[in-house]
């Protein structure tokens, strides 16, 4: 099982880049996925999240500039961040809850966002 997490990149401040998170593997079923985010200043922090009911949670720095979606078909999850600010640079990584035998947490490898001033 694991979590392949893309979509990174460099971007100017105003700009805009979707992220992609998409399980893979031999699981039963996805409860809760999330975005976290690791910047120089900060510990890693949640920037969003959502569950089987499609709510979506987001951190206040992020709210109105983010859109958090997933699509239970492909397994994805999808994290639409839109006028982008240089404090929003960090290492991207989604999460999730996964059940195999019984339900685990998993981290994907990071995706850099870069923004510039």
């Amino acid at each position: 099982v694991q979590l392949q997490a893309s979509g990174g990149g460099l971007v100017q401040a105003g700009g805009s880049l979707r992220l992609s998170c998409v399980a893979s593997g031999s699981f039963i079923a996805i409860n809760r996925m999330a975005w976290y985010r690791q910047t120089q200043q900060k510990r890693r922090e949640m920037v969003a999240q959502i569950d089987t009911a499609m709510i979506p949670n987001y951190a206040e720095s992020v709210k109105g500039r983010f859109t958090l979606s997933r699509d239970n078909a492909k397994n994805t999850m999808y994290l639409q961040m839109d006028n982008l600010k240089p404090e929003d640079t960090g290492v991207y990584y989604c999460n999730a809850d996964l059940r195999t035998a019984s339900w685990n947490n998993y981290w994907g490898q990071g995706t850099l966002v870069t923004v510039s001033s």
